[in-house]
């Protein structure tokens, strides 16, 4: 008879909360197919060593676990580093809170009244045809597409967003990268898209926001200089000539 008690339940609620803290370092990152991988080999040699005991092939897969920990952690050394200091500080017990805490009405106002300049400057970019290509980052870091920009850090003002796709700028080409209610870099370049199903009319604007939203969760909205129409790209699709309150509607929504 297998004994199971209060000792068991709090091991399994230890390494569930460790693996899927984990996972959000992963996605964070944009490593999570490195951690699925991973999780792969250990279920594997799991049910080798463990459940079939076939020893030879034990042998092997352990000699890989017992040096796999140290190549794990020489290859996501800075992302382990930033992991355990975000744990020991303020901001992570902030993360805590947050999944207890519901979303209230002053949240809400909050998030619309950082979307507002946005819409408007691509409502007035739109109307005057001048394209722009800006990334909203929401869960997934975005600092490796920032890092090939101009960094501005600068709060959001739609005065400085037009200014910045003015086509005399030269901040003009590339993307503006927002996050943490700031614009963080502008003239940015992001990942193209080799998705065959893009229609042809649609320009290198268009391929660089559906790849960047196929390979992050970052919000993507498109202002196309030739027909000036608002796209927004999220999560791998494409929503073409969208209008401003639609725009708002998807900024908000999560």
């Amino acid at each position: 008879m297998i004994n199971f008690g209060i000792k068991d339940i709090i091991d399994i609620l230890l390494v569930a909360f460790f693996l899927y803290e984990t996972f959000l370092l992963m996605r964070k990152t944009g490593t999570t197919s490195i951690f699925l991988g991973v999780l792969s080999f250990i279920a594997i040699w799991i049910l080798v060593s463990k459940v079939f005991e076939m020893r030879l092939m034990g042998a092997i897969l352990d000699q890989f676990v017992s040096v796999g920990f140290i190549l794990i952690v020489i290859v996501f050394q800075k992302e382990i580093r930033e992991f355990l200091q975000a744990l020991g500080s303020n901001k992570g017990l902030g993360v805590i809170k947050n999944i207890f805490k519901p979303k209230n009405k002053d949240d809400i106002d909050e998030n619309i009244s950082f979307i507002m300049p946005i819409v408007l400057a691509a409502m007035d970019l739109a109307k005057r045809k001048e394209g722009a290509l800006i990334a909203i980052q929401q869960t997934i870091d975005l600092d490796r597409f920032v890092e090939t920009g101009e960094i501005i850090n600068a709060n959001i003002n739609s005065r400085l967003i037009e200014n910045i796709f003015f086509k005399n700028s030269p901040l003009h080409d590339g993307a503006m990268i927002i996050s943490d209610k700031k614009i963080k870099a502008a003239s940015c370049i992001l990942p193209v898209s080799n998705d065959h199903d893009i229609p042809k009319e649609l320009g290198l604007r268009h391929r660089s926001a559906l790849g960047l939203s196929q390979e992050t969760d970052a919000k993507v909205i498109i202002v196309s200089e030739e027909s000036g129409t608002i796209s927004m790209a999220y999560q791998g699709k494409l929503f073409h000539n969208i209008t401003a309150e639609e725009l708002q509607i998807k900024l908000v929504s999560t």
